[in-house]
């Protein structure tokens, strides 16, 4: 099968077409990297502390960064090679699937990937009503209960989604989330320097005397690590880019991998150092202040929030606007724009409720890095290559990667089961619609 000639084409005639209502073929490879390093340097990052390093310590934690680091590094430079097969383009992670492995393939891509999409759509909800009660409780000793704020972020969430719906509409917003992104860092880079040098009682200790509940908060920092890396939505990313779509794709991944991870990894591990064993899910509780960095981080992980969440929730948009919109007509013009309104308006209400009633912000993250993104990430690429190069390639190429898809397999079932022992142990803790 050919990899890179299908690029001068641009109809196919199965049944994974490029027909679409959001734009492909378009985009820089900066402009696609500049938007990956903010979106992975998003508020998420401000929980990784406590979901990586308090779980692992110094050491594994330093060791399982770097390695699942370096690894889906590579699995992502690896499924770009793939973004064209047998003079097809293919713009989608399910077309890909389906094209190579079937019907069946196809489909259990799309489920994985659109509960990925979903459950990161509501972690950052929840992240965006967080910053905003953060910023209420800086003023007030009695602030609004968090579902108030997680409806406006949903609505904020929204709006964005309507007026600028698709990932190469975002161009004109990269720059300014790009510097309040860094600004943000370096801010809370400074409080948690000043915070470490000052806390002469901070320990490292692991905690858990249960060996048992080590493995599984283990398996659990690791599929945060890999939520920090990976988005699982390769191909809807490099669809956007212009051609040669593989090279500006792995230019854009290799921007992320340093620029962005410096960033990431630097909060990861400078958070934990500051504050050890006694690090809280969201670093900005642990800050010693002065109350001005306190609300400036809060208010710019909230309004950079706004423009991170429309890339992870991207393919979800577009499947809708594909299917419901006159793609042959401008998406803002006549119809389309009542059917956008709408597709937006119910995509949102349903995400903010669920969010809303299950405000358990780590468990999200977990959850996300096991069932589904594992599998996205480590297996699915592998696969690829057995069935699209497995014929030529060497026997060692072969074996590497069979030994991909294994461990990947057996990864998911650990992370899953640590994700879903939490979530239950939190159930258990907390109530619906909890004020957490």
């Amino acid at each position: 099968m050919n990899l890179e000639q299908g690029q001068e084409k641009g109809t196919q005639n199965d049944g994974y077409g490029r027909a679409s209502a959001h734009t492909t073929d378009r985009d820089s490879w900066h402009q696609v990297g500049l938007m990956l390093v903010t979106s992975f340097n998003c508020g998420w990052i401000l929980s990784f502390s406590n979901l990586v390093m308090w779980p692992l310590g110094w050491t594994w934690g330093i060791i399982c960064l770097i390695v699942v680091g370096f690894y889906t590094a590579y699995a992502n430079w690896l499924l770009a090679a793939f973004h064209f097969i047998d003079d097809r383009r293919f713009i989608r992670y399910r077309d890909l699937m389906g094209y190579v492995y079937g019907k069946g393939m196809y489909q259990l891509t799309w489920v994985f990937q659109f509960l990925t999409l979903l459950l990161g759509n509501m972690g950052l909800i929840l992240l965006g009503g967080k910053a905003l009660k953060a910023i209420n409780s800086e003023f007030s000793d009695s602030p609004l209960r968090l579902q108030y704020y997680i409806v406006i972020t949903g609505a904020a969430y929204f709006f964005y989604s309507f007026f600028f719906p698709t990932i190469s509409a975002m161009k004109n917003w990269l720059g300014a989330s790009a510097v309040v992104t860094f600004t943000y860092i370096i801010f809370l880079l400074i409080v948690l320097i000043k915070d470490g040098r000052s806390n002469s009682n901070r320990d490292y200790d692991i905690g858990e005397s249960e060996v048992m509940n080590k493995v599984f908060n283990a398996f659990g920092a690791i599929s945060a690590i890999i939520v920090c890396n990976t988005s699982g939505l390769l191909p809807e990313i490099q669809s956007t880019l212009r051609k040669p779509a593989m090279k500006n794709m792995r230019k854009a991944l290799y921007l992320q991998y340093t620029v962005g991870v410096l960033f990431y990894y630097g909060v990861t591990v400078m958070g934990y150092w500051a504050y050890g064993s006694m690090v809280s899910a969201y670093l900005p509780e642990n800050l010693s202040g002065p109350k001005w960095i306190d609300v400036l981080i809060n208010a710019i992980v909230f309004l950079q929030s706004i423009v991170t969440q429309h890339m992870f929730v991207a393919p979800i948009h577009e499947a809708l606007d594909t299917k419901f919109l006159e793609i042959d007509k401008a998406m803002h013009s006549g119809e389309n724009l009542k059917r956008l309104f709408l597709l937006r308006a119910l995509f949102f209400t349903g995400n903010t409720f669920v969010a809303a009633a299950f405000p358990f912000m780590g468990d999200f993250v977990n959850f996300l890095g096991s069932f589904s993104l594992v599998p996205l990430t480590f297996m699915f690429p592998s696969m690829v290559f057995i069935k699209v190069k497995g014929r030529t390639a060497r026997i060692e190429k072969k074996a590497w990667h069979w030994f991909n898809i294994v461990f990947s397999f057996l990864l998911t079932i650990a992370t899953t089961i640590s994700a879903i022992r939490l979530i239950v142990n939190n159930i258990q803790k907390y109530h619906f619609f909890a004020d957490a």
